[in-house]
């Protein structure tokens, strides 16, 4: 089986040690909601920020005709994602959804969502959604941070339910009544997010996490003789287009850790602010930026930008290093393994 969100082959054998029945597991694979180890143990994905609030906002809608109780909204990796909401005359609430990643402080939040007809779709961000005072991040500085792909998302999800309701449009606000405690827990404020927590998400998935998923996907890395390591969704998405025919292998902030695991043909690739940060962890302190993206925004000449670059070529033993920006366009290579 393939694995829908990040694309991966699931080996048979895998699938066969699970103790769950073939059936309940491969239609838990097949809706992104179950992920299968190399030694049949099953984790469970969650749904990210930016599904909850679509969630959230087409309940909304949808309640202006009535009650709801259960919604379906379209992620951003073509699969549906369904939940139990609570919904009633234009007010909407969907609780992000328990996952298995051991740092995911945001499971159980109630996101909330107020809907009126309008004559066009909007969507307006109320409490507990943070407002970006920085530039460098996804979302423009003085905006609320809600990342472009969850707002794509979310206004996807309020035209299903204008059509299914034959509105000339919806109006939404969405608000998290303890997004601002929440956001204290997160590192938001160092960014230059602040008053509450940032809607995201590439898929609309939450990957699971925890100590023992690093042990199987060291076994991943273990078994391939030509491997990409990377950083997250983004880095997963540009490393299956710009290397074919390597095993792509999601290593998030553990690269160190997955380069041990690795042989042969071994490239590091991904988004800057983690693997410019791998190389030279300290190169943010004293520069008067507040994140990599923000650094290469305002001052792509930068030499610490370079520095970092170089100590990541040293720190990778020889692996090929590339830095991609969030359009996929290369920014720095290694070119070839040194």
């Amino acid at each position: 089986m393939i694995d829908p969100v990040n694309k991966s082959k699931i080996p048979d054998e895998w699938i066969e040690k699970s103790k769950i029945p073939r059936k309940e597991l491969e239609e838990g694979i097949k809706g992104g909601m179950l992920v299968v180890l190399s030694d049949g143990s099953i984790l469970k994905r969650g749904y990210t920020t930016g599904t909850t609030a679509a969630v959230a906002a087409k309940t909304a809608v949808l309640s202006l005709a009535g009650d709801v109780t259960h919604v379906s909204v379209p992620t951003l990796v073509g699969i549906r994602a369904e939940m139990d909401v609570e919904g009633s005359k234009g007010h909407g609430v969907a609780v992000k959804l328990y996952n298995d990643h051991e740092s995911d402080i945001t499971r159980g939040l109630a996101f909330m969502a107020d809907a009126k007809e309008a004559d066009a779709i909007s969507v307006y961000a109320g409490e507990g959604i943070g407002i970006v005072t920085r530039s460098g991040l996804e979302s423009k500085k003085g905006h609320p941070a809600i990342n472009p792909r969850p707002m794509e998302q979310i206004k996807a999800s309020i035209a299903e339910a204008v059509e299914e309701l034959g509105l000339r449009g919806a109006e939404v606000t969405i608000y998290l009544p303890r997004g601002k405690e929440i956001a204290k827990e997160t590192l938001n404020s160092r960014i230059g997010v602040i008053d509450g927590i940032s809607i995201l998400g590439t898929t609309g998935f939450v990957e699971p996490w925890n100590d023992h998923l690093g042990e199987m996907k060291g076994d991943l890395i273990r078994d391939s003789d030509k491997v990409v390591l990377t950083t997250g969704r983004i880095g997963i998405r540009y490393s299956t287009m710009l290397f074919p025919e390597h095993t792509v292998v999601l290593a998030g902030s553990r690269i160190s850790e997955a380069l041990d695991a690795a042989h042969g043909d071994i490239v590091i690739c991904g988004l800057p602010g983690l693997v410019l940060k791998w190389g030279d962890p300290e190169m943010l302190k004293d520069s008067g930026f507040a994140t990599v993206v923000e650094m290469l925004d305002l001052d792509p000449e930068n030499n610490r930008l370079k520095q970092a670059f170089n100590m990541a070529v040293e720190k990778g033993k020889g692996a090929r290093i590339v830095v991609v920006a969030r359009d996929g366009t290369v920014l720095m290579d290694s070119g070839e393994k040194t």
